[in-house]
């Protein structure tokens, strides 16, 4: 383990208090994976953790959570709690608790449930290390109270299972199915972070498959058939109708919009390289099963690849036009599609003929 976190486990225990790593961390470093961010449950309270380690600058959250950076690692530091009934995601209050066993049981999954101190000695209250072994998702506690009390548990068991790979319990598969519309109280703005998550890993397409299964198209406001695998997320966007309420930038927007015109052609050409550039040709290449390296190829060897590249100014452009700037864009697209196309050559000699005829 990392000195930085041993060091801060060991610095609150010299203090008279425990520490231990809890959840997201211990559980992918047993599956191999590295990770930045740092979970420690403790028994002390916030008011301590701040005094230990003399914090000036501090981010603190109401729920018994302090705030570290180093430059490697982002650590949360949360003192022991039970919650009360959840509203809109969150529990109505918190009570500080001096029980290990007490903090865990509030959490989701087994698989987030185990805690690790800084010999790196692992506790597992609830068969946590079984079932990542055994790579399934399954609930701490029961699955109905689980999810219904906060809903969000219901997105992240499906992103769990399709970032690592891991089944999700049947009970759990089958309450989803049946409550699917729990996930209608979730904002779209929390939905399309989760989608980012899933259309970001490698097994994106069972994700896909997967949401399918449990009936959660229309919860989820998608509507898709086949969807081909591509490294981009904007890519997999691009290939299913997704709601308008999902909140995408104007950026993101504009990108999915490009990528659909080329899959609607069916093929990378000329003019597309020089409407849109490699990066969304690339995109749109992969889901069009076209090598890289071609398109690669294809947008160096462009005659042009931008307006000014044409070997004629504007100035002469005009003037060839009757000394008259109506006209000007439909002679430049005309110029374009002619050059990229090879039926003209981008010489200012037969430019200008073109022009004149």
């Amino acid at each position: 383990m990392d000195k930085t976190i041993v060091n801060l486990l060991k610095k609150i225990e010299k203090n008279g208090y425990k520490a231990y790593i809890v959840g997201g961390f211990v559980r992918d470093k047993l599956l191999g994976i590295e990770s930045s961010d740092v979970d420690i449950c403790t028994n002390a309270l916030p008011k301590d953790i701040i005094k230990i380690f003399k914090l000036d600058k501090v981010t603190k959250d109401n729920y018994g959570c302090v705030n570290i950076k180093t430059k490697k690692y982002n650590i949360d530091i949360t003192t022991f709690r039970k919650e009360s009934e959840y509203e809109n995601h969150i529990p109505k209050s918190t009570e500080y608790v001096m029980d290990l066993k007490t903090d865990l049981k509030r959490r989701d999954f087994t698989c987030n449930s185990l805690i690790m101190d800084y010999n790196e000695y692992i506790i597992d209250y609830y068969n946590g290390v079984k079932d990542i072994n055994d790579k399934i998702i399954k609930c701490i506690g029961s699955v109905k109270n689980k999810l219904t009390e906060d809903p969000l548990r219901i997105l992240r068991a499906i992103r769990l299972s399709i970032v690592y790979d891991f089944e999700i319990d049947d009970e759990i598969k089958k309450f989803i199915f049946d409550n699917r519309k729990l996930i209608d109280s979730i904002s779209f703005y929390r939905k399309k972070e989760e989608l980012d998550k899933i259309f970001s890993c490698s097994n994106k397409l069972k994700g896909l498959k997967l949401i399918k299964e449990l009936n959660l198209c229309t919860t989820f406001g998608l509507e898709y058939d086949k969807v081909i695998y591509c490294k981009d997320v904007l890519g997999i966007y691009a290939q299913i109708k997704f709601s308008e309420k999902y909140s995408l930038t104007k950026s993101e927007k504009d990108i999915i919009t490009k990528v659909r015109d080329i899959l609607n052609s069916g093929t990378i050409s000329n003019i597309s390289l020089y409407k849109y550039g490699l990066y969304i040709n690339s995109i749109a290449g992969e889901i069009l099963n076209i090598d890289y390296l071609k398109i690669s190829k294809m947008y160096k060897t462009l005659p042009i690849k931008s307006r000014k590249d044409i070997k004629i100014s504007l100035e002469s452009i005009v003037k060839l036009n009757d000394n008259c700037y109506n006209g000007v864009n439909e002679i430049y697209s005309k110029l374009e599609s002619s050059i990229l196309s090879g039926k003209l050559k981008n010489k200012n000699r037969d430019i200008v003929k073109f022009i004149r005829k």
